[in-house]
Formats: structure tokens, sequence, C-alpha cells
């Protein structure tokens, strides 16, 4: 055990809190594979449970690779990353693969592997780096709003173009939080509210040219439109699952039904993913849902802990800008399962099945680690020659 604690660096609360949402998974996983098993018919509850935990393996090893990276080097990796992002998103768009015989163009297949990856979760990382360091260098500058257009909003807002036809939830997730850490960051109020607005406008132009050329994007408006009236409505029949949600929910009372023994899980689509939270509601009860959102509130004390402790403001808001999407993201698939908001197919970090999500929260979490493990560097470690170095001063 002590070996272990030795190569692993950063604050120790977040590795331990990460570990535990990641076993505490495990059986909810398990329970609520049981709809695609049975109902869909695809595969074991073993099979998917070995995958779950294959993939949080692999996202332990993530954690542990990026947070041995000085933080440092994910400035210009986001400058290298933008063009990669931006063709990948291209590549989705243009040959989105079909899962279970829904459209699915958010995703690509990843070649010898088998593996669905979502490209736009990786652009919201990317462009949550890139954001930070605008921001930490143009700290002492003053901000033109014709300059910050160029070398800020285009290439954010060109990623969000090419997310929003597949994806509106993600878009509107990343574009808030890239609001929210340019308010923190010190960029000009007025400045923030004409992107908002230019934001807003762009987005009543997609959704004109979406219903002029319903045949370019078919059924994208549409399914924004039936979830926002199903969720005004409450109508059961568009609202399927989440009226087994909140079945599972209010079945679920104060301990629950105990472990693998939900019955909703038979019925409600997305159960292992989406709608986990209801599985885990029903399974523990009252108790197992605010310890859930406990411990997903003692990440967000971490982070900003951390964010705190950060001795530069690039790594403040680095550690902000990872950090508060994945706490945001788990408040969304919570609010979604207990019907406070409209279905968005955000997953519950660290804790719904899926490799994409997994990773990126890992990804995530390791730069966190990689700041907070910052302070134990020496001079020397910091100066030492290195290729990256030189990348790193080469884009900046």
């Amino acid at each position: 055990m002590k070996t272990i604690f030795q190569h692993i660096k950063g604050d120790r609360a977040i590795w331990a809190i990460v570990a535990i949402l990641a076993i505490f998974s495990f059986m909810p996983v398990y329970s609520a594979s049981t709809n695609l098993v049975y109902v869909v018919g695809n595969g074991s509850t073993v099979g998917h449970l070995v995958k779950h935990i294959v993939l949080l393996i692999a996202g332990f090893a993530i954690i542990y690779g990026v947070h041995k990276v000085p933080y440092r080097y994910f400035s210009g990796g986001s400058v290298l990353m933008l063009p990669i992002v931006i063709l990948l998103l291209i590549v989705t768009l243009a040959q989105g693969t079909t899962i279970g015989g829904a459209n699915a163009s958010r995703w690509i297949r990843i070649p010898f592997v088998g593996i669905g990856f979502q490209t736009s979760t990786l652009a919201g990382l990317v462009l949550m780096v890139y954001v930070a360091r605008y921001l930490a260098k143009n700290k002492e500058k003053l901000i033109t709003f014709k300059e910050s257009l160029l070398q800020l909003w285009l290439p954010v807002g060109a990623i969000l173009i090419l997310i929003l036809p597949a994806n509106f939830s993600t878009t509107a997730i990343v574009f808030s939080m890239i609001l929210l850490l340019v308010f923190i960051g010190g960029y000009p109020l007025k400045f923030i509210l004409y992107i908002l607005g230019m934001g807003l406008f762009a987005l009543l132009f997609f959704i004109l040219v979406a219903k002029a050329f319903p045949d370019a994007m078919p059924n994208r408006i549409q399914t924004w439109e039936s979830r926002i009236e199903s969720f005004i409505s409450g109508d059961s029949k568009e609202n399927y699952q989440v009226e087994k949600a909140k079945i599972a929910i209010a079945t679920g009372g104060l301990v629950g039904k105990g472990a693998g023994k939900s019955v909703q899980k038979n019925f409600l689509p997305q159960s292992s993913s989406d709608f986990i939270y209801a599985i885990i509601v029903e399974e523990y009860g009252f108790v197992g849902a605010i310890m859930v959102i406990f411990i997903y509130f003692l990440l967000l004390f971490r982070i900003l802990i951390t964010a705190k402790k950060a001795t530069t403001i690039f790594a403040t808001l680095l550690v902000i800008g990872v950090g508060l999407p994945i706490i945001f993201q788990a408040i969304i698939n919570m609010a979604v399962a207990v019907n406070l908001f409209p279905v968005t197919g955000q997953t519950l970090p660290l804790i719904s099945s899926g490799g994409t999500s997994i990773w990126m929260t890992c990804f995530a979490l390791g730069m966190i680690l990689s700041v907070s493990a910052s302070k134990n560097e020496t001079e020397e470690t910091i100066l030492d020659d290195n290729p990256l170095d030189i990348l790193h001063e080469t884009l900046d």
C-alpha cells in the first residue's frame, strides 16, 4: 500500500472520492444491465459488468498517466488539439454511427477496437482548457471585443457549431460552462452579454435552417421539441423514460428495495447509463440518493480547494474549467431522473456505464490532480530540459 501511495500524487481526497464512486458503480451497473440483456438481447449481465470494470481500470490508468504530466503542458496541448478536434467532429457528422437502430451521429467507431467514441465530449474538454489558457495569457491585458472574437470565440464557435447538429445538450452545457469560466476569469461582463446574445441568435438561425431543410438533419429539431413539450406537459406517452424513473424513485422509500432488486430496470430504457440514478434510488432509497449527492459535492469542495491552492492563474482556471463540468453533468443527470429537467442524454460521471464519458472524466480529473501535485515540484524539475518544454514555449 505504501508503494502505491508513493507513486500517486496530488489531492488524496480526490483519489479516494473517485475510487469510491467507481467501486460503488459496480452493483448499479450490474443490476441495471439486465434491461440490455433480457429486453434488448445484448450480451450478459456479467459481460456488461466486466466491460464496465475494464473501462474504469483504463480510466484510472488515464488519471495516473495524466496526473504525472506537469499541468503547464496542457496549455500548449489545447492549441494543438483544436484542429484535430475540429477534424474529428467533421468526420463524426459525415459518418455518424447508428447504435441500436437509432441515429447516433455524435459517435464514431474506433477502428480495430469496436468501441464507440463520442467526439463532442473530447471537444468540450479541449475547449475548456483552451479558454483557461486564453484568460490566463490575457489576465493583465486590456481585452478588446474584436481581438477576443478572433482569438477566443472563433475557435469556440466553430467547435460548438459542429457539435450542435448531433448533440444540443452537450452544446448548451459546454457553452454555459465557458460563459461561467470567462466570467470567473475576469472577461468583461458586457462582452459576455454580447456573446450570449450572439449564441442565442445562432441557435435560432440553426433552428430556422433545420426547419427549412429537414432532410439535412432529420429528426433533430423534432427530438428537441418533443423532449421539451413532454417535460412541460407531462404526457406519459411522450415521456415514458421519465415516468418509469419516477416510479422507481417513488418506490425506493427510505432505504430502498436492496441491491439488485430494482423492478423498473426491466422497463426503463438506458437504465445503466442516462437513468442509472433512478435505479440507485429504487435499490438504495433516500439514504443512497443523498449519499451519492454528498459524494459529488465533496468532490466539488476538493476541486475548489485545489483551485484556491493553485499557484498560477492558468492552474486555477484549468481546475475550475475541467472540474465544474463534472459536477454540473452529475447535477443534470440526477435532475433529469427526478423530472426537474428535460431529458438530455447526460450520464452520471464515473457511475454510469459508457467508455467516452468515463475516459474524458478521468482525463479531466488527471489534470486537476496534476495541478494539486504541482506544489510538490522543485525548481529543478520545472526547469529541467524536456522536448515538451520547447513545444510549450514555441506555442506561447
